[in-house]
């Protein structure tokens, strides 16, 4: 049974605390439902009067108009509605005087306005946009997308470079720790992975660490994704995801609510995130603190009545404390990829996916008496360590060729490597009584330099979650 957060799979039990700030703290955009309702029937009643009048103002001249409004600063969503109600259009409320600009707005509003508009020319401004290859959409564009235009405080006017989402297709936002565990990133790019060969959309913010991981094995994987920025879509942040940028550009889409130029700053995230979640079907939670600005998305898909899942972690894990305080919550519980794309297809029977030709060929995790499950080895043919890293190979085979055991002790000593940090002596324990401490430290130094181990602080040793040259992470024994 649904209440008013959506379905059971993203419900918050009664009597349950929440986690994280609420969505209503950001733009006041609140929990009142007849507000909100009220006013997406006043954005889709301006968007049907809007298309009334298409035959009267060129669909491009309407879009400079629009452009001129979306970047007038301090002038947001609600202000935006409040002028657009006023004049009936955007070029209507160029032309606007300064009495009437103060019968809706205060006086600081109305001087900034006027200040503003005086400077901007609208076709040269406009037409500079387009010769950057930046497109616009706004609330009366066939094009903004429908998901988002339902969500309390939509966003006015979106950039992007690319394309938008596909309303068609399933799309699934996958959010989580920056400063990600190796089991955060293994799960994160199994399951882009895995999202890319069945042809899902992607959505995420491009940061570093989940999101830009899930995002990056989605595209290598022969999929699309989108990512939501919090500056202008010319600018690409974090500075070290380049190359993700630039695919994502190529393979789906770069958008933004925030005008070109916009450098990044930390009151545009939360807006960021709303859009992030209001461009999904379904919002994945892999690794978050409990007091994770990964949960502010969390309260916002919840506002906008997505599905909500998290990804387990151990009781002991800091990095799993925000992912399992929602599964107590009553949020879906994400085990596998192959159970969330099978419950994807009952809650979303008409959402299409494209299964491309990587999939075709087989999946890659395999299915034990438990049901379908992440393999315990992970893939040896994993993208390169998440946002652009070097390609997995084995310096001594050749590039670009997977990396393999020498002989039946290496392959024993890799099997007994998981993705939290043990030390030699845990990990000597499991293998035959004869190995030596020294044996199994020199076998776990040329794991470190195949990239198929990492050290993680002195004596402790895990699996690397992306097999790729020599790597070393400071990281505690108890992390």
């Amino acid at each position: 049974m649904e209440d008013s957060y959506g379905s059971v799979a993203g419900a918050v039990p009664n009597g349950a605390d929440k986690i994280g700030n609420s969505a209503a703290d950001i733009e006041n955009s609140g929990n009142d439902r007849k507000s909100h309702a009220d006013a997406v029937e006043k954005r889709q009643n301006h968007a049907e009067r809007s298309k009334s009048r298409a035959g009267d103002v060129p669909e491009e001249e309407r879009k400079a108009y629009a452009y001129w409004l979306n970047s007038v600063p301090g002038i947001g969503n609600r202000k935006a509605a409040l002028i657009l109600e006023k004049f009936s259009s955007p070029r209507a409320a160029y032309a606007g005087t300064e009495k009437e600009y103060a019968s809706i707005l205060g006086a600081k509003d109305t001087a900034n306005l006027l200040s503003f508009t005086e400077k901007w020319e609208v076709e040269a401004r406009y037409a500079n946009l387009r010769e950057q290859g930046i497109r616009f959409v706004d609330w009366d564009s066939h094009e903004y997308p429908r998901r988002l235009r339902e969500i309390p405080a939509a966003p006015y006017g979106l950039f992007y470079l690319g394309a938008l989402p596909e309303e068609a297709l399933l799309s699934v936002a996958v959010v989580g720790a920056r400063e990600c565990s190796e089991y955060g990133r293994y799960v994160a790019m199994e399951f882009g992975k895995a999202l890319g060969e069945y042809g899902v959309c992607v959505i995420s913010g491009m940061a570093r660490g989940i999101d830009g991981i899930a995002q990056e094995a989605a595209l290598k994987a022969g999929g699309v994704s989108y990512g939501v920025l919090g500056c202008g879509v010319d600018v690409c942040y974090p500075a070290r995801n380049k190359a993700i940028y630039r695919e994502l550009i190529q393979r789906g889409g770069v958008l933004s609510a925030y005008p070109p130029g916009t450098l990044p700053k930390p009151n545009h995230f939360p807006p960021r995130n709303r859009i992030v979640s209001g461009l999904a079907d379904a919002l994945v939670v892999i690794e978050a603190r409990r007091k994770s600005g990964t949960l502010i998305t969390v309260d916002m898909a919840l506002e906008q009545g997505r599905e909500v899942y998290a990804a387990p972690g151990r009781l002991t894990d800091r990095l799993s404390d925000g992912c399992n305080r929602l599964l107590r919550q009553g949020a879906g519980v994400f085990l596998s990829p192959q159970d969330f794309l099978d419950e994807m297809k009952t809650l979303f029977p008409r959402k299409a996916v494209r299964v491309n030709a990587a999939a075709r060929q087989g999946v890659f995790y395999e299915k034990g008496a438990a049901g379908a499950g992440f393999s315990p080895q992970g893939d040896r043919k994993a993208p390169p360590r998440g946002n652009g890293g070097e390609e997995a190979r084995n310096p001594e085979n050749g590039e670009g060729k997977p990396w393999k055991p020498e002989n039946d002790l290496e392959k024993s000593v890799l099997d007994c490597l998981d993705f939290y940090p043990q030390s030699v002596e845990q990990i000597r324990a499991r293998l035959p009584a004869s190995r030596t401490h020294q044996e199994t430290m020199l076998i776990l130094m040329r794991l470190c330099m195949a990239g198929q181990a990492l050290q993680a602080g002195k004596g402790y040793f895990l699996k690397s979650a992306f097999p790729s040259a020599s790597h070393s992470f400071p990281l505690s024994p108890h992390s």
